[in-house]
């Protein structure tokens, strides 16, 4: 029974792995990954670039993650830049020329980005003040006196209906 048990579950595992190892592949190929670089160097900024770089399709994706075929150009163009010497800044510059800064996934402090970048403080602000509002008037409301004797005796001459 135990033996039957281990080798069912071999066969199943055998199977995975069969089943999953072309998919893998598939997505390395889709992927598009250079295999060759002259050097380390080349290899690491080729790498850092295509995970900093946003697909433009996808949007919410870099393009070392992106399948499309734009993202495939661009790891393309990057590999071709990188291994003709070009430098990180030279090719993130023109790939802001060509697709604008949006291609960034850490876009520059500028004129037209600032909301971009201050809105983290602003919505912390803003939840900060709705906060100490709901607080504030809870105090409030616990503060509240009852009602004078003047009030309770008008009260109850509306409620008599005199």
């Amino acid at each position: 029974m135990k033996r039957h048990l281990i080798s069912s579950l071999m066969c199943v595992a055998l199977w995975l792995v069969a089943w999953l190892l072309p998919a893998g592949l598939a997505m390395a190929l889709a992927i598009g990954q250079p295999i060759e670089f002259e050097s380390e160097a080349q290899k690491r900024q080729y790498d850092t670039l295509v995970r900093e770089l946003r697909c433009t399709v996808c949007q919410s994706e870099t393009i070392h993650e992106s399948n499309a075929e734009l993202a495939a150009d661009m790891r393309r163009r990057v590999y071709e830049m990188t291994l003709a010497g070009h430098d990180a800044g030279a090719i993130v510059d023109f790939m802001v020329q060509r697709y604008g800064d949006y291609v960034r996934y850490r876009p520059p402090l500028q004129a037209n980005t600032a909301l971009l970048w201050a809105s983290p403080f602003l919505l912390l602000l803003v939840g900060c003040i709705v906060w100490w509002r709901m607080i504030v008037g809870r105090k409030r409301m616990a503060l509240r006196p009852e009602f004078t004797e003047q009030e309770r005796t008008t009260l109850q001459r509306i409620r008599s209906g005199e």
